[in-house]
């Protein structure tokens, strides 16, 4: 149940600093450490939690982004990298760092918490 409510915080509180600030795209960083650091978990599911967290936000944000101008931008963006022109796999790939980066910043996060 701890996990659940970790990604669900995770994603939470990455959305409110991403609408509601002017911080760099990787601040949520600090709030994926600071809901590891409150929430006790082992390291690997903290991370698992964090990568979640951000995984789903960032790809359900950028799905919705992408469907509201017919998959142009993303398509076009594709062909420029060396995706094949698959906006989905652009998704993906804008998903997994998104997650990767909070997955660690959660990994570290539970590590400090161990050290205390």
């Amino acid at each position: 149940m701890k996990i659940v409510s970790a990604i669900v915080l995770t994603g939470f509180l990455a959305f409110v600093l991403g609408v509601y600030s002017s911080l760099p795209w990787f601040s949520f960083a600090f709030t994926s450490l600071i809901v590891s650091v409150s929430i006790h978990q082992k390291p690997g599911k903290a991370f698992l939690s964090g990568f979640l967290g951000l995984f789903l936000l960032w790809g359900g944000m950028a799905l919705m982004k992408d469907a509201a101008n017919d998959h142009l931008l993303a398509a076009k963006v594709a062909q420029i990298l060396p995706l094949g022109g698959s906006y989905i796999v652009l998704i993906l790939v804008t998903a997994i760092v998104g997650g990767l980066v909070s997955g660690l910043a959660a990994l570290t996060g539970s590590y400090l918490r161990q050290t205390k």
